[in-house]
């Protein structure tokens, strides 16, 4: 074997060994993929842990842990249940004015699993109930929803 032809065989096998390591590295599924997501994903600081701690209230055995990526999720839902939390405070003037608004719908999708989607003021007002419709999300927060006979963005 010549030289030439044994330093072409150790690079390709050290191209491979690059690219094995690279896969298992890398998959979605891997631990090191898990940890270095922590790293990587962008957390929302404006809304002060809002979405964890209220969350945390309210939880029933039957809630499966939803999608936590930042791509949008499109599924076929149907709104069952909607929550408000709000604080009103009014002046001696008469001004009143709502402070730590968070608005949450509760979905249940075909295969019945139920979604905690949270959304503005207006998409709260503007969803009907029991209205089957196709729901765009993205970490737990609405996107749009579309059926019949409108689509209700989140402003």
């Amino acid at each position: 074997m010549t030289p030439q032809l044994r330093n072409l065989l150790i690079l390709l096998a050290g191209i491979v060994i690059a690219l094995i390591i690279v896969i298992l590295l890398f998959s979605g599924k891997s631990s090191f993929m898990r940890f270095m997501s922590i790293f990587l994903e962008d957390q929302d600081k404006a809304d002060g842990g809002r979405v964890n701690s209220r969350r945390g209230r309210e939880s029933s055995s039957d809630d499966q842990q939803q999608k936590k990526t930042w791509e949008p999720i499109v599924e076929m839902a149907t709104l069952i249940r909607k929550t408000d939390d709000r604080q009103r405070i009014i002046e001696s003037t008469g001004q009143e004015r709502l402070v730590d608004e968070f608005y949450e719908l509760t979905f249940v999708t075909r295969k019945g699993q139920k979604l905690r989607i949270e959304c503005s003021r207006d998409a709260y007002d503007r969803i009907p109930f029991n209205q089957q419709g196709s729901l765009t999300y993205r970490r737990n927060v609405l996107v749009k929803f579309k059926y019949y006979e409108d689509t209700i963005f989140n402003n």
